[in-house]
């Protein structure tokens, strides 16, 4: 692996690893930008379904990936501004388990889709991630603070997984993606077992 693939990965399992260590403990109070900041990473579900849709994008559909991007951030903010306005979206919990399954089974199979078949999974993705976010919002002591810290990090994670994508494609290491594919299929499924 050359280096730069080396250090966007040790990147990743650094931030992974600090989100998993304070990962939904109830202790974690809704403030400004660095309360937003740090959310996406507190939560198992939302930051597998980020880092799947990230990579799979990177690997397979990097001529799309702006655009690709560009609509889950969108759809995010949507789907935010949702969860802050309406009573809970139905279904949002069985939506991120779905979503972690599906963005998995993606990046297992490094399926090819047309862009109208990937901007929809990537909205759909990003609808119920953001509901999630978004329900929480209100309670923020400075909700636009928390919620501008909530985007940047959530665009940051999605910028630096397609970026990875982009390098294991051309490292040619599918494994290393099919692998982690794998494991997000099986966190998917016993995440719908449990909604």
């Amino acid at each position: 692996m050359k280096t730069n693939t080396i250090r966007v990965v040790v990147a990743l399992a650094a931030s992974v690893a600090s989100g998993l260590a304070a990962a939904h403990t109830g202790e974690h109070e809704l403030g400004g930008f660095l309360s937003g900041l740090s959310h996406p990473l507190m939560g198992l579900d939302h930051l597998a379904v980020m880092l799947a849709v990230g990579l799979w994008i990177g690997f397979r559909a990097q001529r799309q990936a702006g655009q690709l991007v560009a609509a889950y951030v969108g759809f995010l903010v949507l789907g935010a501004v949702v969860g802050m306005s309406a009573p809970i979206l139905p279904g949002v919990e069985t939506g991120i388990a779905a979503s972690v399954l599906v963005a998995s089974l993606l990046m297992a199979t490094l399926v090819r889709l047309p862009l109208a078949a990937s901007m929809l999974l990537v909205a759909g993705f990003a609808l119920f991630n953001g509901a999630a976010h978004g329900a929480g919002m209100p309670l923020a002591s400075m909700p636009l603070l928390y919620g501008l810290g909530l985007l940047f990090a959530s665009g940051a994670l999605q910028l630096a997984s397609v970026r990875l994508g982009g390098l294991l494609q051309r490292g040619r290491a599918a494994w290393v993606l099919r692998g982690l594919g794998v494991l997000g299929g099986g966190l998917g499924a016993w995440l719908l077992l449990g909604a």
